[in-house]
Formats: C-alpha cells, structure tokens, sequence
C-alpha cells in the first residue's frame, strides 16, 4: 500500500491512476499515458465535445459552420451521453459550461433540447431569463422543466422553512398559564427540576411554561426584497420558494418584491412559485434605493417587521438616500438584513464599502445558503443578534466601516 495512501481508501492502480490523468488532459496524452477504451473512451468523447469543441466531434464546429440547426441532434445526443456517464452533480457543471461557453442559451428554445437537459436551478434562471422570447411550442416544456425543479426544491426545503419559522413563532410569545396542549414541556420540566419527588420519581411542576396563544392576525411582517439582475438569478429562484413557503403560514404576513431599475410587487402570485419566477425579468440596471423606499411603504407594523433585501449592494440609484431609508427602518424598530447572495454559489461578489456603511446603520451584510435560510428567518423573529447568529453558521458578515 503506498505510504501516503489514507487509511480506509482502496489504492488506485498505476494503470488507473494513468487514465484519469489521460480523462484530464486530453486526447494528447495517449503516448504518455496511454489510449483509453470501452466507457472511458465515451467519457473522453463528452468531455472533449465540450471542452474541445472545434476539435472532431465538438459541439462548437457544426454550430459554428452551419448554423443551429444541424448541430442540435448532435448536441441532444452529447446531453443524453453526459446523463449516462457522470453523477448529477457533474452534469448540471457541464450543461452550465456549455451554455456559456459555447453561448448555446438558443438551444434551450428547442423543446427537444429542453427534455434533454437535467433540471437544475442554474437552467431555470436561464428559462426565467429567456420567457419572453421562448417561443410557444416550448413555453409548455419551459414550465415543465421549471416545475420540476420548483417541485424538488419544496421538497427539500419547505418542511424546514415551516418548522423553524412555526417553532420560531410559537416561542416568541410565552404565557405562565398554558392550556394542556400549550405547555412547552422541556422549559418547565427545566424550571421544576428542583421539585422531584424520589418517592414518586416524577416532577411535581409548580410553575408552568407555554408557548404563546395563536395570534388571529400575522405576528411578523416578512418582506422579501430580490435584486433581479443577472447575477442574483440563483438566489431569485430559492427567494420565491422560501417566499411562497412564508406565505401559506397564517402567522406570517409574507411580501415579495423584485426589482432593477423598476419595482415589482409579486405578492399575490406567491400561491405558485412558478408562476411567480415566470413573473421575473432577470437583468437590467439596479435601483435598490427605489426598492428599499417601496418596501418601506408597505410595511405595516415597523416592530414586527422584518425586511430582507437580496443584492449584491452594486446601486445604481442614489446611494446617500438609500442609507437615510435604511437609518429610518432600524429606527423604527424594522430588522433589516442584507444578503449578498442567497445560493450554494460560494462567496458572491458584492460592493464591500456600500455593505460596510449599511452594518455600520445596524443591517447586517453576509451571503446565506438555502440550507441556512429557515435559521436565519427563526432568528429574526427571535429578534436574536444576527450578526452571532451569522457566526455560528461560520457565516462572515461584512465588517463596519470606521
């Protein structure tokens, strides 16, 4: 076994460990390292449509030379061949590259093509940005794709979402005689501890602690306020899931509003996410001022408010108002937060001095994952620090300036 080998992991063969450098760099390497066959050569064969798409059987040489049209079947064929040889994860990586790299985006207004390609939240931003020329013998594939997606991200991240939030709410309002089905029980049994009774080994429980009554109307305002341009189009998708999930808790009063230089009101179409992204206009300018001074005229209760702007800070309105708007809103008692990115993207780029002003007023600045979205949403309604919160998600928020 060689010596630098982890304990628990199989050796890798001088002879596979010579294939994969040859899957890595290419077909150049077949002297050095050797001519691969059977399903290593048709994984070759994908990468190099790709990754050398000018070369025999690229993607790029009939496009290029023909047009569209005779390099669709052989592209429906490279998408199926991708399908078969590499994981999930490695194929939403490659049909990303191949949009941009080799600007097939007009490949996706094919139905044909559409069936093709693995659902993902990178392909939906790419439908949402392409809905108004899809044409219309794709529009129902288009929605199709999208729903599937809409449909797998629910299942994955609605069940959270209603929990934290409900938990959250549920704990935000105590009261000292709870009916039976109103007694939060690890509380009082914490409080009582010192009334067991060894003789009966139980806990006679002389102080009771419940959650809080339900409320007839909505505890919190939530206003969700999404940058639409280009480069938020990942966390465009996870803000209207989480925003429809919000919006069928009764507790919750839940707005969505998207913006670039315009402001868009997409609360009433909440009940169907779908709809909602198909409602989205990805690209243009940015006015996150003019979207901050929207939302701020339509919160209700400024104590039970929590607005949550989603943008990468770059303004193209006026900065100084925008600050004023946001000194205004902490004021008034509204949490107010900033997330650079809602995605599993990594660090986002974003304007660094803008977000040190605005955590200087008291709005945190920092990039969440869709996973840590419920808890951060359970925070702001505990009215917990969000800047410790954000810590002990090794979440970094943008420092304050001096």
């Amino acid at each position: 076994m060689n010596e630098h080998q982890p304990s628990g992991v199989a050796p890798v063969s001088e002879a596979d460990r010579l294939r994969r450098w040859r899957l890595v760099l290419g077909q150049e390497a077949d002297q050095a390292c050797g001519p691969l066959s059977g399903e290593l050569r048709e994984m070759d064969r994908a990468l190099s449509a790709l990754y050398d798409p000018t070369g025999p059987g690229g993607l790029g040489t009939r496009s290029r030379a023909g047009g569209r049209e005779g390099s669709s079947p052989s592209v429906a064929r490279w998408l199926g061949d991708i399908r078969q040889y590499f994981p999930g994860s490695v194929v939403q990586v490659m049909q990303r590259d191949a949009l941009e790299r080799l600007n097939m985006r007009d490949m996706l207004l094919e139905p044909e093509m559409l069936k093709s390609m693995q659902p993902d939240v990178h392909l939906v931003a790419n439908l949402i940005a392409l809905s108004k020329v899809i044409p219309a013998k794709t529009r129902d594939t288009a929605r199709m794709v999208v729903r599937n997606v809409v449909d797998a991200l629910l299942a994955r991240l609605e069940e959270p979402m209603r929990s934290a939030v409900s938990g959250a709410l549920d704990r935000s309002q105590r009261n000292r005689r709870p009916r039976h089905n109103e007694i939060d029980w690890n509380r009082t049994i914490r409080a009582n501890l010192r009334h067991w009774q060894p003789d009966f080994r139980t806990i006679v429980p002389q102080t009771l602690h419940g959650y809080g009554r339900k409320a007839r109307k909505p505890q919190r305002e939530v206003v969700l306020c999404i940058d639409q341009s280009g480069s938020m189009a990942a966390s465009v998708v996870y803000s209207s899931i989480f925003g429809a999930v919000m919006a069928s808790l009764p507790a919750v009063s839940t707005r969505l509003v998207v913006f670039d230089t315009a402001v868009v009101d997409l609360s009433e179409q909440l009940d169907d996410p779908v709809d909602l992204l198909f409602g989205v206009q990805l690209g243009g300018g940015t006015d996150i001022n003019g979207a901050v001074s929207y939302c701020q005229s339509i919160i209700r209760e400024p104590r039970n408010a929590i607005l949550v702007l989603i943008s990468d800070l770059y303004e193209g309105g006026v900065e100084a108002q925008l600050l004023r708007r946001a000194n205004e809103l902490i004021e008034s008692g509204v949490q107010f937060i900033t997330l650079l990115a809602l995605s599993d993207e990594g660090a986002p780029s974003y304007d660094h001095a803008l977000a040190a002003k605005l955590a200087a007023l008291g709005v945190p600045s920092f990039a969440c994952t869709p996973d840590a979205f419920p808890g951060l949403m359970a925070a702001a309604i505990r009215r917990d620090d969000i800047h410790a919160w954000a810590a002990t998600q090794g979440m970094v928020t943008s420092p304050k300036s001096r």
